[in-house]
């Protein structure tokens, strides 16, 4: 979620378009048109595939369902995700990525798209074996290791390691920047996308 000024964005790729909008320097997405709509396919398989097999396949019922709400995660879908969902996604990347430096240059949209869901999945147990796919494991390190990653890893320690009832202190005696009050909920808010 980002606020700014009054405006909430909830979607990551709106929030990162209108990012890319306001503060144009450095851009975040390429210049030339071709490698524009290459990002752009990039991010979606990220924020679709990759999203879909880390968050929802792995991350969220190992990590969330336990951690957070007390209840078994379906190790079914763990096993999934890990034998056959997560392997497909990388083999294509496999495919996709650079064998070095980043996908346009500069550090932009579709190499933060795609190297998010790869910190959710070390943080639920997995990262790429670099024997098997080198170029995504090469290229995840890489994207982590950006100063502006490295900066807020501190700030996702604290949130794991932080109890519910302590989180939020927590964060703010880190310096992290937060809303008056939380927009979080344990039961999930009817609204347009979710009738």
């Amino acid at each position: 979620m980002l606020i700014d000024e009054g405006l909430v964005l909830t979607d990551s790729t709106v929030i990162a378009e209108y990012l890319d909008e306001q503060f144009p320097d450095p851009p975040l997405m390429p210049k030339d048109p071709k490698e524009r709509a290459r990002a752009r396919w990039l991010e979606e398989f990220a924020d679709s595939r990759l999203g879909d097999v880390f968050i929802w396949g792995l991350f969220y019922p190992k990590m969330v369902h336990p951690r957070v709400w007390g209840e078994p995660g379906d190790q079914q879908r763990i096993d999934k995700a890990l034998s056959t969902d997560i392997p497909a996604a990388l083999d294509y990347l496999e495919g996709a990525l650079p064998l070095n430096g980043y996908l346009f240059g500069e550090i932009g949209l579709a190499d933060i798209a795609i190297a998010s869901f790869f910190r959710n999945g070390s943080y639920a147990g997995f990262n790429p074996d670099i024997a098997r796919w080198p170029k995504t494991a090469r290229f995840v390190a890489e994207v982590l290791g950006h100063p502006a990653f490295v900066r807020i890893h501190s700030l996702e320690m604290i949130q794991i390691s932080a109890s519910i009832e302590g989180r939020r202190q927590a964060l703010l005696d880190a310096g992290a920047k937060l809303t008056e009050t939380s927009y979080g909920e344990r039961v999930p808010r009817k609204g347009i996308m979710r009738l």
